[in-house]
């Protein structure tokens, strides 16, 4: 086993990864003793990861170190359910093609943080043993090991029914699958423990009882924080949406701003978390002040870029971001927006493009940004978003405030 640090434990509680365990001493031993299975699990609502799950994949990451195996579990039947854990309504059903879709999509996420393969980490799907348990047997396997009563003192549970917002049947046995997904982990794969945010404590504890009852493995979990940034808003999302892992849903250089631009505040936290830099050079670099403290935050949008889209495309992305800084013309690894020029001809206007690539939520708000002076194009300010492109030119730099920037590019 790679000796990473003397208590693997300490090391992720320092780096901020900790938040509760169902035993933190005998977890200690555990992973002392010998390699340990992991897994995390993700349900499939979406065709790509975001910066959200980041945080239990450098969990993973780091164990994977340390020499312990990584399982990664999709959940093909259980998003046909939805977990209702702290939500006030149901999530919106998915037909199986959409499922499948999103599968590939977040799978292909994880190759780029772990050590996939033969020998190496797992990705199943639990669909592979829910999908063939009849409704008796999963009763009698495990339903009838939880009591209602019990389930009802759940806060997730408890603070959906005390705000008399529906629950169904279907919602409510999503734990009782979840549970019965680590035990049957546990018998495939000898999977011991299970990561999840701190929303996923109840379903842990119900999959640790589980295994206890049925005289299965002493099985251990461990949540991580909620994560929100300095400014309050849950992470993994930003002022224009979710910050997405896929290069197809998010550019590698939007993804590089997202860091870039991150409160000062977080910089050292998010360096813990999302980086391989060492504890100490973490700190230093969090304690910076001023411009100092911006070049801290280049190194974290680098190695948070370089982990989810490779080193090339950081380097691109940090050359591309000074050379807007630095107002001169290269503009490679900015988001493009296209016009063709036949819409050129017509008379499209700064406003249709906006709207068409979804970057503004309505043509009134994009006239009240270029009246507060936070449109321009070619560093020129904008106005009237209403006039149209020139008809001249291929190539235009736009930005949206300080720190938002595109290029126009037209196509023909």
């Amino acid at each position: 086993m790679n000796n990473l640090d003397s208590d693997l434990l300490e090391l992720l509680q320092a780096r901020g990864f900790v938040h509760q365990c169902t035993d933190l001493d005998g977890l200690r031993e555990h992973l002392a003793d010998s390699p340990v299975t992991a897994y995390l699990g993700f349900d499939a609502t979406a065709d790509s990861l975001h910066v959200g799950h980041l945080q239990g994949l450098m969990l993973m990451r780091w164990l994977q170190k340390a020499g312990h195996r990584p399982i990664l579990l999709i959940g093909g039947a259980t998003t046909r359910i939805g977990d209702p854990s702290f939500r006030d309504e149901s999530r919106p059903m998915l037909d199986e093609a959409q499922i499948q879709r999103n599968i590939a999509g977040i799978t292909g996420c994880f190759a780029r943080y772990l050590d996939l393969g033969e020998g190496a980490g797992l990705v199943v799907d639990n669909a592979g043993w829910l999908d063939g348990i009849g409704y008796l047997q999963f009763l009698n396997q495990v339903g009838r090991h939880f009591s209602v009563n019990r389930l009802l003192t759940f806060d997730a549970v408890r603070q959906r029914l005390d705000r008399e917002h529906s629950l169904s049947f279907q919602e409510f046995g999503y734990t009782l699958l979840q549970a019965h997904d680590f035990t049957e982990l546990d018998r495939r794969h000898g999977c011991t423990l299970q990561l999840g945010g701190a929303d996923q404590w109840a379903n842990i504890i119900n999959g640790v009882e589980l295994s206890r009852r049925q005289g299965g493995a002493r099985l251990f979990g461990l949540t991580m924080p909620l994560l929100t940034t300095s400014d309050g808003r849950k992470m993994g999302k930003s002022a224009n949406g979710a910050v997405w892992l896929n290069g197809d849903r998010l550019s590698a250089f939007d993804f590089w701003q997202f860091w870039r631009n991150c409160d000062d505040r977080d910089v050292g936290r998010f360096l813990a978390l999302f980086s391989e830099l060492p504890l100490d050079e973490v700190r230093r670099l969090g304690a910076l002040q001023g411009a100092e403290l911006n070049q801290a935050k280049v190194i974290l949008a680098n190695a948070a870029t370089t982990l989810a889209h490779g080193e090339a495309a950081a380097r691109v992305a940090e050359a591309a971001a000074r050379g807007v800084f630095e107002q001169n013309s290269a503009a490679d690894g900015l988001t493009r927006l296209m016009v063709t020029g036949a819409e050129l001809a017509r008379g499209i206007s700064l406003a249709d493009v906006l709207l068409a690539a979804g970057l503004q939520p309505s043509r009134s708000a994009v006239r009240r940004l270029a009246a507060g002076g936070g449109i321009r194009l070619d560093d020129a300010g904008v106005k009237d978003a209403d006039a149209h492109l020139p008809t001249e030119g291929s190539t235009w730099r736009l930005s949206l405030g300080k720190k938002r920037h595109f290029e126009i590019r037209r196509v023909d």
